[in-house]
């Protein structure tokens, strides 16, 4: 079942056009990405989704609920958590406090949110250990797992990810691959942004390939990894 149904979507800052008439398709359940270079609209696809930017025409279908039109913090509670490019931490909060913040939308449950944070910090053990750091304190990719423990305590039915491997150590990157494979195996379904072209492909099932706001390419993920086109311009083989 279609979760997420992108038509014909036009968007643009100010007067320069950057989304194409994009159409694009995620299945529930599914771990999707979206690649392409610096240029190509994939961070707008994502705050167009959120509702963080205006869109000049088309659909955006979510549990075929049409999101546009809706305010951006109306967003997280239809479902769809956002993990914005950079992190985004609140620097002088505690870990613990920046994820009780993603727990807004459910912050009368308080039993709840004490099991999320449970299976957050079983995830993310280094987090257990700073609860009461302050964010702005840590490492860049614990920041990361911060920003995504905080995305998932929302709950929510789809998770946007953008560029969550940027500027982080190969050690990270590979502790961040299994944690993204851990949450889809939750029933997550998951709409990775990445420019490290190598861990999209090899975390997802299907993938979309952005050209200048449009869609060049479209296919299983395995498939795209092996098209000698994909490899020479996206992962320098």
């Amino acid at each position: 079942m279609s979760l997420l149904k992108i038509q014909n979507l036009k968007a643009s800052y100010s007067e320069a056009p950057v989304l194409h008439g994009l159409n694009i398709n995620v299945e529930e359940g599914s771990f999707v990405s979206v690649i392409g270079a610096n240029t190509a609209g994939k961070s707008t696809l994502l705050k167009a989704i959120s509702g963080l930017m205006p869109i000049a025409s088309g659909e955006i279908l979510f549990a075929n609920e049409n999101l546009l039109g809706l305010a951006a913090h109306e967003i997280p509670g239809k479902g769809i958590a956002h993990v914005p490019e950079g992190r985004h931490v609140f620097p002088e909060m505690s870990v613990l406090e920046n994820l009780l913040l993603g727990a807004y939308v459910h912050r009368q449950d308080a039993t709840g949110i004490q099991k999320d944070l449970e299976k957050i910090f079983s995830m993310f053990p280094r987090l257990s250990q700073r609860q009461q750091q302050r964010a702005g304190t840590l490492s860049g990719g614990e920041q990361q797992m911060v920003a995504i423990g905080r995305a998932l305590m929302s709950r929510p039915r789809l998770l946007l990810l953008d560029e969550p491997s940027h500027g982080l150590a190969p050690k990270i990157v590979q502790e961040l691959h299994d944690a993204l494979l851990a949450i889809h195996a939750s029933g997550v379904t998951m709409l990775l942004i990445e420019q490290n072209t190598k861990l999209a492909l090899s975390v997802t099932s299907y993938s979309f390939v952005l050209q200048s706001g449009s869609l060049a390419f479209e296919g299983a993920s395995s498939e795209l990894f092996n098209d000698p086109r994909i490899r020479e311009a996206y992962l320098g083989i």
